[in-house]
């Protein structure tokens, strides 16, 4: 494949951030999160950001934060949920690296995010019925978005990135360009 940077994604509760810096580790890369990156620059909540300008206010901030990170190399960049939601963001990824989806059956998202109060977009009456729609509308995208496909399922978090690193081959060799 040939690409420096590792772009993560998948929906959110898929283990993007737990795996991406698991992933980096192994890899001697340097690992960064788009959503810790934006939040450490507008020093506020991701929710606080959605409260303020909506989502389509923390999507153009998500894509200009993006087409920086990916102008580096050799990082390991876990992405929103919602990051390819916007064509230019997968072009984006495709072209400065190799893009993993990290799928989850919804049951296994339900289960890691129900309790989570820091995510706007399942802060509705029915969470779980939005998640669902989330999956169904993003699905096509990620795949679309993605060179190599990953099931996370119910597996650890080593057995995850040993995955990712058989996946990738010569891309994951620490010290590959």
């Amino acid at each position: 494949m040939g690409r420096s940077n590792i772009f993560l994604v998948g929906m959110m509760g898929a283990g993007k951030t737990t795996i991406g810096r698991a992933l980096a580790r192994r890899l001697g890369r340097e690992f960064v999160d788009t959503d810790k990156v934006l939040v450490e620059r507008t020093g506020v909540a991701i929710a606080t950001i959605f409260e303020i300008e909506g989502e389509a206010g923390f999507r153009r901030r998500e894509s200009a934060t993006l087409a920086e990170i990916a102008t580096g190399e050799r990082q390991v960049v876990a992405t929103g949920g919602g990051t390819i939601l916007a064509a230019e963001n997968r072009a984006a990824m495709r072209e400065a690296g190799t893009v993993v989806y990290l799928r989850a059956r919804l049951e296994h998202l339900w289960e890691r995010t129900r309790h989570d109060t820091s995510r706007p977009l399942l802060s509705t009456p029915d969470p779980r019925g939005t998640l669902e729609a989330l999956l169904a509308e993003r699905e096509p995208l990620y795949r679309e978005a993605a060179h190599v496909v990953v099931d996370t399922g119910s597996q650890g978090t080593q057995a995850v990135v040993g995955r990712i690193v058989s996946a990738l081959g010569d891309d994951a060799t620490p010290g590959a360009p």
